[in-house]
């Protein structure tokens, strides 16, 4: 199904413009995937980008800026989510030590394992998403993807 077919128009998109559509149309979709499959945990894919950060860390803190630099969404309110993290006690939020004006941020036992409950469900859905990819296709989709960004 084309782009086109999607999005119920009969109106031809030249390349460029089909192609920047379709990349926004997808993104999307997968976002909603995502978001559906969070949904009955409370969480929002922001704060599950947060989580799975913090999880790389190995248990070690984390300042907010270094947070909010490697997010995939860097519009989002770091503070604000990190906050709703800290209500369900998946992290944790501290001063740092060499310089007051800065947050350190570590996961708890209880967001690792959060992590471990919600992770198979994650991957289960990203097999379904690109199911019908060859692993080639997916090699050659990560390559122009990564040369769009670059």
């Amino acid at each position: 199904m084309s782009i086109e077919d999607d999005l119920k128009t009969n109106k031809k998109l030249n390349l460029s413009k089909k192609s920047i559509i379709n990349l926004m149309y997808t993104g999307n979709f997968v976002l909603n995937e995502i978001n559906k499959t969070l949904k009955p945990f409370s969480l929002t894919n922001q704060q599950y980008n947060v989580l799975r950060i913090l999880r790389g860390q190995n248990k070690k803190k984390i300042m907010l800026s270094e947070i909010q630099e490697r997010m995939i969404n860097k519009n989002s309110n770091t503070t604000r989510l990190i906050d709703k993290l800290i209500e369900k006690e998946y992290v944790t939020r501290s001063i740092n030590k060499t310089n007051r004006r800065k947050i350190n941020i570590a996961i708890t036992n209880k967001g690792i394992d959060f992590l471990k409950e919600i992770d198979p469900l994650i991957d289960s859905l990203e097999k379904s998403i690109i199911k019908n990819l060859k692993k080639e296709e997916l090699l050659t989709l990560n390559e122009i993807l990564e040369k769009t960004r670059h």
